[in-house]
């Protein structure tokens, strides 16, 4: 994906052109921004009847099964080479297998609304992380700004002014350090494997597939078989993986190659919004006036850390 927050994952390589497909990328681009917006609500349902270990493996497990069927279809193979392999590790742990469990934790004690706005952080994060590791990103008072702003956003849907009362703060710092891990992998994979010659749908294939084999060995290890069925998490996890993991992440790769990055990547400042209304329409999750207001100065930041000067 795109240079921006999300729960879903990141791709390790560049875009490769694409021939323009018949749906049109604004009908696309809205089916991603809902996908990806109620990941939120379907990671508490998954929560509510398996441990969040559980969820992220199954998560992990049915996005790399709609992968490896678009790999066969394509007659992709995997990569090869065991310093790509290795890279690969790293970078499956720190932009899936990290934030997805964290994610999973975190809505055991907070609601999805407030792990989908501090999803909405991660661009924040990533442009602190770049002033320092990407000498490329030159930092401008704009983006400064905008970082600026970005955080006092956090604070206000945080409700500092209260003394963050009523905020389970273990879980709501779960959220956010998951917003901080996609951009520490980003930047990693910009270092490690950027240019490797291989497809998008090959090197994120083998990313999940990595993912997925570091929950399949974690998740024994911290939780317990179910000793029941519970049908409705189970159907949120597999929606969670199908739909909100393997068919958004090549959703988003066609968008990218049709429109480019930047429009892409405003389907960043749609997940929160969506993710807020799925939470209480949905969920009946409760809303203070902080937690939109709060959103959208945070939204407001990230635009503004995106910012890129005229040429």
């Amino acid at each position: 994906m795109s240079t921006v927050a999300s729960p879903r994952p990141v791709t390790p390589t560049g875009v490769e052109p694409r021939p323009r497909t018949t749906l049109d990328w604004r009908i696309r681009f809205g089916a991603l921004s809902l996908i990806w917006g109620f990941s939120f609500l379907l990671i508490k349902v998954g929560t509510e009847g398996y441990a969040p270990f559980q969820v992220t493996f199954g998560r992990l497990l049915f996005g790399t099964a709609v992968l490896a069927a678009a790999m066969a279809v394509k007659r992709e193979r995997l990569p090869r080479g065991a310093r790509t392999w290795g890279h690969l590790t790293v970078a499956a742990f720190l932009l899936n297998a990290l934030p997805f469990s964290l994610f999973a934790y975190s809505e055991l004690t907070i609601p999805s609304t407030l792990a989908g706005i501090c999803n909405a952080t991660s661009p924040l994060w990533g442009m602190a992380l770049s002033l320092v590791a990407l000498s490329e990103d030159r930092p401008t008072r704009l983006r400064v700004a905008g970082l600026g702003l970005g955080f006092l956003g956090v604070l206000t849907v945080l409700g500092v002014w209260q003394g963050f009362h009523g905020l389970d703060a273990t879980g709501t710092a779960m959220a956010l350090l998951a917003s901080l891990s996609y951009p520490v992998g980003w930047i990693y994979v910009r270092r490690t494997l950027a240019g490797t010659g291989y497809s998008h749908l090959s090197m994120t294939g083998a990313q999940l597939l990595v993912a997925t084999a570091q929950l399949a060995l974690v998740t024994p290890l911290f939780t317990t078989f179910p000793s029941h069925v519970a049908w409705v998490p189970l159907l949120a996890v597999v929606a969670l993986g199908a739909l909100g993991t393997g068919l958004a992440m090549l959703v988003q790769y066609g968008i990218v190659a049709e429109v480019g990055p930047t429009t892409a990547q405003m389907v960043t400042y749609f997940i929160p919004v969506i993710a807020t209304a799925a939470g209480v329409a949905i969920l009946g999750e409760s809303l203070a006036w902080s937690t939109p207001v709060g959103a959208v100065i945070v939204l407001a930041g990230a635009a503004l850390t995106q910012a890129r000067p005229r040429r």
